[in-house]
Parts: C-alpha cells; sequence; structure tokens
C-alpha cells in the first residue's frame, strides 16, 4: 500500500490528538451492562450511510458504537461510556482508528486478544471483519509531553512519537484500538494498542 503523504503540521495536529487525549474523561451515562447478541446489536446500529463506520463488535467482549470526531474537534473522543471514537487522521492512511478514554469504553480494549475476531459495522449494513493479531502496551516516558519517547514494556523496544504513530497506524490496511494505561496514579502513564488485520474470506 502507497503511503499517503501528509504535511508536518497535519502530523503534528495528529500526534497531539493521538498521545494525549485517550486518557481520563468525565463520565457521563450510557453504558453497556452485558454485550448483546450480534443480531441484537447490528440491526438498530445501521442509518444507510455506506461509507460511515457506526459500530464495532467483538463476541462477549464489546458491543460499542462508533462516533466521528467533529471537523473542526480534532481532539475529540468521547466522553460517553458506551461509545468509541473513530479517529479521523489514520483514515487519510487507509486504516481504522478507534479511541477511547480508560474510565470509559477503553476499559473493554484490555479484554481483548490474540486471535478474536473483531466485526466492523456500516451504516448500510456492511461488516468488515478482523482478527487480532497484535496487543501492545507502551510506557510514556515523559507522559505530558506531544513527543515523548515510549518503551514497549514486553520487549523493550524504545520509540519516538513519530516511530510510535507509524508503528500502530500506517503500513497494510488493518484496524488499531487505543486507549491509555493507568499506573502510579496516572491516568496517561502508558499506551494500549490492540491491532486487528482483516480476517482471510
Amino acid at each position: 500500500m502507497t503511503r499517503i503523504p501528509i504535511k508536518l503540521n497535519l502530523l503534528v495536529f495528529a500526534l497531539a490528538t493521538f498521545f494525549i487525549t485517550p486518557g481520563f474523561g468525565p463520565t457521563v451515562a450510557h453504558s453497556q451492562s452485558a454485550i448483546p447478541s450480534f443480531p441484537e446489536f447490528y440491526n438498530p446500529i445501521r442509518n444507510g450511510e455506506a461509507n460511515i463506520l457506526r459500530g464495532v463488535y467483538v463476541p462477549n467482549v464489546l458491543a460499542l458504537p462508533v462516533v466521528q470526531q467533529p471537523e473542526d474537534e480534532p481532539y475529540y473522543v468521547s466522553g460517553h461510556d458506551g461509545e468509541v471514537t473513530q479517529f479521523s487522521t489514520v483514515s487519510r492512511y487507509g486504516n481504522i482508528g478507534l479511541l477511547a478514554h480508560n474510565n470509559l469504553s477503553g476499559k473493554s480494549f484490555s479484554k481483548l486478544s490474540m486471535g478474536q475476531e473483531v466485526d466492523l459495522i456500516y451504516g448500510d449494513g456492511r461488516i468488515e471483519k478482523f482478527i487480532v493479531t497484535e496487543v501492545l502496551h507502551f510506557q510514556a516516558l515523559q507522559p505530558e509531553s506531544q513527543q515523548s519517547s515510549f518503551l514497549n514494556l514486553d520487549s523493550s523496544e524504545n520509540l519516538s512519537a513519530n516511530q510510535m504513530f507509524d508503528r500502530v497506524y500506517t503500513g497494510s490496511h488493518h484496524l488499531t484500538f487505543q486507549t491509555c494505561i493507568k499506573a502510579n496514579g496516572n491516568m496517561s502513564w502508558g499506551r494500549l494498542f490492540v491491532v486487528a488485520i482483516p480476517k482471510l474470506q
């Protein structure tokens, strides 16, 4: 896949969105008490819009509506429990990023594991299937900085902010879930990424 060029100022904005906002969010009641069956989730979530991602479903793990970032709010991540936000910048690379605060819907991301199937549901009812292939845990070495470097807690790999963005959001078509990791009283101590690739038919 050919990488789409991106201007430096857009990359800076992307990094700011990517590394700061998916941490702690104010809770707004909208949580799901139980995971519905796929038909129960699928049928009401469709709205006829062919190219709009409307929901993400993982059996026995999560069933979450997807909301879009407003055009004039590039730092937006939903403050509602029970939904996730699509990372608009990632779409420029032909990939899909789903963001959630770790005290809200992001809690469910830690329940994802290798080999699980993920269904993305679009407004027209189309379903895109993925398989989880990576679960990545990183410590932000400068948690409050947009340009923090990141330490892979599983392999000691050390990445810059730019390298991290490339690592999880560019390349062949894939889906990435992202939330923060809480540790030592810091809601943004680290980052959790769950990467899924298209399921072969």
